[in-house]
Order: C-alpha cells, then structure tokens, then sequence
C-alpha cells in the first residue's frame, strides 16, 4: 500500500512498536492528569464552591463540566481537521501540533497552586484534554494503514498495554516525590505534584518523537485554504454513508453509550473516590495503579477472547461487567470493596477501549483513501459522549448533592447500550 509518496509495509514490527510508543508516551496525561493526580489535587486546592455566570458550582461539579467543555471543543474541531488531513494528504502535522499543545499545557499546570489560581488550572486542563483528544483522531487513522485486519485487535491491544506501562513508570516516580519530598529536596507539599505536571508533558513530548520518526511521512503537498470546505464535506459524505451502513450505524448507537460512561469513570474515579470513601492521596494512587496493571492485561486477554468467539459477544459480556461494577460502586461503604471494584473496572477498560476501536477499524477497512474522516467521525461520536456522560455526572451531582447517584446515572447508560447491541448484527466482525 502506498501512503503519501512512500510505501507502507503493514505489520512491520518496527513501525508497530513505533505507533504504539504514541499511546506510551500520550497515556502519561490520561493517566497522571486526568485520572490520578490532578482531580484530587484539584478539589484540594480549589474551593468548594466555585462562583461561575452568578451562580455557586460545586468544584467537583465544575471539574466534569470542564472536561465536557474541552472535549466538545475538539468535537467541533476534529471532522475540519482531519478532512483538511485527507485532502492535503497530511496526518503527522496536526498529530504534532496537538501533541504539543498538550504537553505545553499539562506542564503550565505548575502554576495553578489553588486560590486565584483556580480558573488558570482549570483553562490549562482543558487546553490539555483538547491536546490529547484533538490529537488521537490522527494517532486512531494510522492503526487500518500499518496493520492487516486480522492484526488489528492485537495491535490496537498492544497500543493500549504500551499506555498503561508507561504512564505507570512515570506515575511511580511522581508518587514518589509525593510521598517522600524529604529524598528529592522538596519542603512545599504542592510542589511534588507540580513538578509532576511538567514531567507530564515533557514525557509526551520525549516518546511520541519516537512515533514521528517511525510512522510514515505525510505527502509533500501544498495547504490551501479550500482544504477547509473540502474537510467539512467529506466528514458530511462520511455522514450520510454511516448512516446508510445499518451494522455500523448500530454498533456505533450502542459506542456512544457506553463509552460515555466509560470515559466519565476515567475521569471521575478519583474524585468519587476522595469525596464519597475519603480516600488520602497515597490511598488513590494504588487504585490508580491497580486499575492501569490489571487494564494493561485485560486490554490483550479481551483481545484473545474476541478472536475465540468474536467482537460482539466479548463486548457484550463487557458491558455486562460494566453494569455490574456501577451497581457495586453505588453501595459501596468500604475502602476494601472499592479495590475490588477498581480492579474489576481494570479488567474491563482496557479491553472495551480497544475493541472498541479494532471492531470499528474492521468495519471500514475498505475506506482507505477516507480513513482520517472515518475515524474523525468515530473521535467526534466518543468526544460528544464524553461531554454527554460527564455533564451528566455533574448535573445529578449537583442536583442531588450526591454523587453516588452520577455513578447510578452512569448503569443507565450501559444498560441502553447493551440493548441496543443485543440486537446488532456484528457477526463478520470476528
């Protein structure tokens, strides 16, 4: 296959382990700043209530409306960039100019120290978030280029195992420096996650260079501002082809649920954990931990069990687990029951992210020449349930005042999508 002016040998295990270093090197922000550190440390730092438009929002509540607000700025932005990627032929630019906003932002996190700067902490969140999320809809479009159908749960599993390894490894030495400041000559308690921010963004930008030199090089074209409208229409054309598609248009219903509430436990974990159970710091970091090491091996054990009896029934059997495990989280009163909780969440999260995304590589594998439109449109439906599940996680947490019942809100979600993918008919998607 050619790609560009170069030719793409698929499953070369240089250029795997190479894209796969993107999920390394990009996982440190998904972990570190969105799941492990940075939500405690922002309801800790930030005040109660947060005073936004004249009216008193909880800081956990404005937390999750945040990460709506950043992932439905990259729903709008993703289907003109990556349309702009088709035409002009480019995909590692924008995978290189988002990574950059997201590193750059993740390490002016140092500066929010809580008090005034507050609203700083929070705008440099969501210029991260945007930097990742902006930026996967490009790093997704390689995974039908580099690898043969029959490889893409593998491969896709491989990315994700790559991720949880890696932001484990910087996680382990931020955490240190939290709990031992004496050993590296910190004396302000803020600071040991601070410093952590900065190696964030630093570490992503260090590995995903191992990516920009291994996958291949985008086309030697000229940028033309009509590549804009031309962006604009070929998503639309993707559009209407998807919903012509009666399998995928299915399948992606039932995605879009249930990666709502997927990516809104990534996200809210923490937070639920420290507000409802009064998790310390130490305490969340070995859910964290035990959540990404068990995910790691979940992510390639699904991977196995869907090539035994295929995509649908795996994700099936999934989402079952997934029901079950906010149903246990709700009635949960016990630091013990919420590490098992965690660990069955890690059992599951790897492996439902990534068949999620080689169930939908198979279906449009055909599409070569509109790959980056197709998955643009597949990183818009997962941006848009983001926003969904997170803003509806802090609606019913600020309405009720509780947030046990967000995570009850989140088995709704779950439910509807198994229903909806009861029904699919996914039988070729092995």
């Amino acid at each position: 296959m050619y790609f560009g002016e170069m030719e793409v040998v698929k499953n070369d295990k240089k250029t795997i382990r190479g894209w796969a270093f993107f999920d390394w090197a990009n996982s440190a922000y998904n972990l570190v700043i969105s799941t492990a550190i940075f939500p405690p440390f922002f309801t800790a730092m930030a005040p109660e209530k947060i005073s936004f438009m004249g009216m008193d929002i909880l800081s956990s509540a404005m937390y999750s409306y945040s990460v709506s607000f950043a992932f439905l700025i990259v729903a709008i932005l993703s289907p003109m960039l990556s349309g702009i990627a088709d035409y002009s032929g480019r995909r590692m630019i924008f995978l290189k100019i988002f990574t950059v906003i997201g590193a750059v932002s993740c390490s002016a996190l140092y500066f929010f120290d809580g008090g005034d700067t507050v609203w700083y902490g929070l705008i440099f969140f969501m210029l991260g978030t945007i930097g990742f999320g902006a930026g996967l809809v490009f790093y997704n479009a390689y995974l039908p280029v580099i690898a043969t159908e029959d490889q893409f749960d593998r491969v896709s599993a491989k990315g994700y195992a790559y991720g949880y390894f890696g932001s484990v490894l910087l996680l382990l030495f931020i955490l240190a420096m939290i709990q031992f400041p004496d050993s590296f000559g910190i004396t302000d308690t803020t600071l040991g996650p601070r410093i952590g921010f900065i190696l964030v963004g630093v570490w992503w930008l260090v590995f995903a260079a191992v990516s920009f030199r291994a996958l291949p090089p985008d086309k030697n074209t000229k940028m033309e501002l009509g590549f804009v409208n031309k962006g604009f229409l070929e998503v639309k054309d993707v559009f209407i082809d998807v919903l012509k598609n009666a399998r995928i248009k299915r399948f992606l219903y039932s995605y879009f649920f249930f990666i709502a509430a997927v990516n809104t436990v990534i996200y809210l974990a923490t937070i639920f954990a420290e507000v409802e159970l009064n998790f310390a710091t130490s305490e969340l970091i070995i859910v964290v931990l035990l959540l990404q090491l068990v995910a790691s091996l979940g992510a390639m054990f699904f991977a196995r069990v869907s090539e035994r009896i295929g995509n649908k029934k795996t994700l099936v059997t999934q989402i079952i687990i997934w029901i079950g495990i906010c149903l246990a989280a709700y009635v949960t009163e016990g630091k013990v029951m919420f590490y098992f909780v965690s660990a069955l969440v890690g059992l599951v999260l790897g492996g439902i992210q990534s068949l999620s995304r080689s169930t939908y590589s198979k279906m449009i594998k055909d599409n070569v020449n509109d790959l980056n439109s197709y998955f643009s449109f597949f990183d818009v439906l997962t941006r848009l349930a983001i926003v969904a599940g997170t803003f509806l996680f802090g609606i019913v947490n600020q309405m009720t005042g509780n947030i046990r019942y967000s995570v009850l809100s989140l088995a709704v979600l779950f439910i509807i999508s198994l229903l909806i993918l009861w029904n699919a008919k996914l039988e070729e998607v092995t």
